[in-house]
């Protein structure tokens, strides 16, 4: 969309400033990284007229401008190098109504950077409840821009917002709140002649800043050094001043705009609720009733729309086979493709009620109580409250978790987060841990309404929250460090939930979970195919050659001939080969050949497993009739004792595996990036397959 309006969106964390992006750009937006870091960012775009579209880049919250975390750094990053294809053109302020104090000094900054500037002044409806009367032209006479009142979660206003951007000028109006200048008039000066800055604010933050900005080069960096040297430039001193004076000039501007008529004594609503949810004892009660419920309700309420999908397979299936001509072409869309995809699909509906209320528990604000109750413990393993930010994300996917932990300021805090994250139980276990649970917990209720398998599901996630808990106190003693790391988190107050949020949160976590580890399990179960149905030639012709013998067609009938055939030609394949390789260090663990194969291809996703089933049972099974990859590895027998290859033992086994084993490319990759070291993310490997292979073998020999 060349051509488009560079807006960035701007913000304190909890204005509003996500669901504000949401609401402007709807389903219109995409993912990806700011240039030259691994941070991800959001951009969307709005319509504003038949003639003109805006793309809106929603940049990290931050309380300053002068950052505490690498997060952080990326609003600076943005704002101040304009030969960036980000740099933005206009920038919407968006400040909570019932905090404007300290949104203001954000903005005061921003504003500074003389680049265009509009408030979104929202969460006006709860400012109102609350007593606070502002007089919104009088505070946009003061500052110089145009403010505009808007409720993000009630859309109201929003239309007035798209008319003030539309009409915003290319030229900076704001009035100056602090004259930036008389911090450090000659180092600032010789700044902007030396690296050609036009702003004097934008030069004082390079003096700042100037090591961590990456759009400056080396010896731009180096100059800048030179220069804070001769000048005397102290930072703290200059940040303190600064802030003082910018504290002074939003003080005035609220004395005169901002009228406050509730009584300061009287107790909000969201503090009595949190006498409750985050009570000592209480609190956590109630933490494991939800998730109680949450697991509970994967099960219950996606069993109608599995099977639905289940049997629309079996029936793709059964009709592919009827009307396709037999040959390899076929077989490769059948046993491959659509076994494969099988596999994605039948799990959307568990997918989507998990992220449903994942977005509930943050939408209503629950979510940061969680991470306030958890600080205490989260200190005692070595961790910061920070810490449970990434560890909670890590139910959806520790490779976003991974990258949230930058703004944990302590190194020793943040690198125990990210090499413990892996730990949490992932949206990507939740088709592995469903399927295995389906095969031997059954299906019962105990006293009418608890289902057995919701609570197998549910302690295979608390089991990996306390694992997580226990290697970060093992890691706290192993990692050395004198840094102290330090919570400070703003409780947002409780809201209903956005239900076009929470839907829109369920799009995009299915759709995410369908295109991108769909490409990765449709490709792994394409490759799989071929290596299952092909092997050494020699090897083939000798299996063809002896079930076609007359002795054969005595001894069985056609249909076990030809399973028997499948069968052997399985374990004399490229796959089979693999699967054999490696069969002696897992028979201990329970786990046969075919599991190993399982193993292998899941290592590029953990979810791979499902479809590596289905493609292994495909190709191994009788075509005489349709089975779902349920129904096919319960009719599993072993070739040499005649029993289920999948007993509780081996299922179990395989769960304690999964729920250990550090079985996901990605995963390893972003370790890798940010920590900038193959050390760390081997170490990972290293001990989470131990921990896995341990974990196994004692499950397996203590139930088998």
């Amino acid at each position: 969309m060349d051509g488009d309006l560079k807006v960035a969106l701007v913000g304190n964390p909890n204005s509003g400033k996500s669901t504000l992006f949401n609401v402007l750009t709807g389903l219109n937006q995409k993912i990806g990284n700011f240039p030259g870091v691994t941070v991800e960012k959001k951009i969307g775009f709005v319509k504003l007229s038949d003639q003109r579209n805006a793309q809106i880049t929603d940049l990290p919250g931050t309380y300053s401008i002068y950052p505490k975390s690498r997060d952080e750094r990326i609003v600076m990053d943005a704002l101040a190098d304009k030969n960036s294809p980000d740099y933005p053109e206009l920038i919407i302020f968006v400040a909570d109504a019932s905090n404007l104090k300290r949104n203001l000094l954000l903005f005061s900054q921003v504003a500074d950077l003389q680049i265009p500037i509009i408030i979104a002044l929202n969460m006006m409806d709860l400012a109102g409840q609350s007593g606070i009367e502002i007089a919104v032209d009088e505070l946009a006479q003061k500052l110089g821009v145009q403010v505009i009142p808007i409720s993000a979660r009630k859309q109201q206003g929003i239309d007035r917002l798209k008319e003030a951007i539309l009409n915003s000028t290319s030229i900076p109006l704001q009035l100056p709140s602090i004259e930036v200048e008389a911090i450090a008039p000659e180092l600032i000066q010789k700044i902007q002649d030396e690296l050609n800055i036009e702003h004097p604010y934008v030069a004082l933050q390079l003096a700042h800043q100037y090591e961590n900005m990456l759009f400056l080069s080396a010896e731009q960096k180096r100059k800048i050094q030179e220069l804070n040297q001769e000048f005397g430039f102290h930072s703290q001193k200059s940040q303190a001043s600064e802030t003082i004076a910018r504290y002074n000039f939003i003080n005035d501007v609220l004395f005169d705009t901002v009228k406050i008529h509730s009584d300061p004594k009287r107790e909000t609503h969201s503090n009595r609720i949190d006498k409750i949810l985050t009570h000592r004892i209480f609190g956590f009660i109630i933490f494991f009733a939800i998730l109680f419920l949450i697991f509970q309700s994967i099960f219950a309420w996606s069993e109608y729309p599995m099977s639905l999908i289940e049997q629309l397979f079996m029936w793709l299936t059964d009709m592919g086979t009827q009307i396709l001509p037999p040959g390899l072409l076929t077989d490769l869309l059948i046993d491959g493709v659509l076994a494969g995809l099988s596999g994605v699909i039948i799990f959307i509906p568990q997918i989507a009620i998990l992220f449903a209320f994942i977005s509930i528990l943050e939408d209503t604000g629950y979510m940061s109580r969680v991470t306030f109750m958890m600080d205490k413990i989260m200190r005692k393993v070595g961790l910061s409250g920070k810490s449970i930010v990434p560890l909670i994300g890590g139910f959806a996917c520790a490779v976003p978790s991974i990258m949230s932990a930058r703004n944990i300021e302590s190194w020793k805090d943040r690198m125990i987060t990210i090499m413990v994250t892996p730990l949490i139980a992932c949206s990507a276990r939740l088709p592995v841990y469903t399927l295995l649970i389906s095969l031997v917990v059954p299906d019962e209720k105990v006293w009418g309404i608890i289902n057995m398998q919701g609570i197998a599901l549910m302690s295979l996630y608390v089991l990996s929250i306390v694992s997580a808990i226990l290697v970060a106190w093992v890691m706290k003693l192993v990692i050395r460090s004198r840094e102290r790391g330090y919570f400070i988190m703003e409780l947002p107050v409780y809201r209903m939930p956005r239900w076009n949020n929470v839907l829109l949160t369920m799009y995009r976590s299915v759709k995410a979970f369908v295109f991108e580890a769909g490409k990765v399990i449709i490709a792994v179960s394409i490759i799989l195919w071929v290596l299952s149905s092909f092997g050494p030639s020699d090897r083939f012709e000798k299996i063809e050659a002896r079930y076609s013998s007359e002795a054969m067609k005595k001894q069985y009938p056609q249909d076990e001939i030809d399973r028997l055939q499948a069968s052997e030609k399985l374990e004399n394949s490229y796959a089979g080969m693999l699967g054999k390789s490696i069969e002696p260090a897992i028979r201990p663990i329970g786990f046969d050949w075919k599991i190993g194969i399982a193993l292998i291809t899941s290592f590029a996703a953990r979810e791979v497993f499902v479809g590596t089933m289905a493609t292994i049972y495909s190709v191994d099974g009788d075509d005489s009739h349709v089975e779902s990859v349920r129904e096919k590895m319960q009719s599993a027998r072993n070739p040499d004792t005649g029993l289920p290859v999948f007993t509780t033992a081996v299922a179990f086994s395989l769960m304690m595996f999964y729920a250990f084993a550090m079985q996901c490319m990605s995963t390893i990759a972003v370790v890798y990036r940010e920590t900038k070291s193959w050390k760390w993310p081997a170490i990972q490997f290293v001990y989470m397959t131990v921990l896995a292979y341990l974990a196994s073998f004692i499950v397996y020999n203590l139930l088998k």
